[in-house]
């Protein structure tokens, strides 16, 4: 009768020590991408009934899938004089009748076409954004370089300029879903 040879046995202890190492390894060096994304707090939900809105209190920006550009209706041929208009719809206090009587109901609402390119977006949201920083540095005195430099979380003089820039002043900006483009 022929024996039976054994089968010398693999030593598999150290092999779960390589598997644990290289698992720690790619982990340690494998890049993770973030989100990236406009940085924008929401306000919080309320129950509250929807309130009608004076038509003359609501700043009305439309972005179409051609890029072209309506203030109120209006053409307006490029970004960069969006941060005027909001800042005279803003600052009206009711000289004018059909801008906002009152910066505190003041609202700015931006919508866009799924075509619009985001170049252009961004564009009229830095300049509204631009507008609202404009207004703070003016009503504290300072350059717009300077109220961007505040931090509203930092010492007691700052939060309290920034406090103090923001009263009266609320930024309230209404961005709307955007309309899908009719194809013809």
């Amino acid at each position: 009768m022929a024996s039976r040879r054994k089968m010398p046995s693999i030593n598999s202890s150290s092999m779960a020590d390589i598997a644990f190492l290289l698992l720690v390894f790619f982990l340690v060096t494998t890049i993770f991408t973030s989100d990236r994304g406009l940085l924008m707090q929401l306000p919080p939900k309320l129950d509250q009934p929807k309130q009608e809105i004076p038509e003359k209190e609501i700043m009305s920006i439309m972005i179409n899938s051609n890029d072209d550009l309506l203030i109120e209706g209006e053409r307006v041929e490029s970004p960069e004089l969006v941060a005027s208009l909001v800042k005279e719809h803003l600052l009206n206090h009711g000289a004018d009748p059909t801008l906002s009587s009152n910066p505190e109901k003041a609202i700015v609402s931006i919508k866009a076409d799924r075509g619009t390119t985001y170049s252009v977006y961004l564009a009229v949201l830095d300049a509204v954004d631009q507008a609202y920083n404009e207004i703070y540095a003016n009503k504290l005195g300072i350059e717009v370089s300077d109220w961007l430099a505040l931090n509203p979380g930092g010492s007691g003089v700052e939060r309290s300029m920034y406090n103090r820039a923001k009263q009266g002043f609320p930024r309230q900006v209404s961005l709307a879903e955007p309309t899908d483009i009719q194809k013809n």
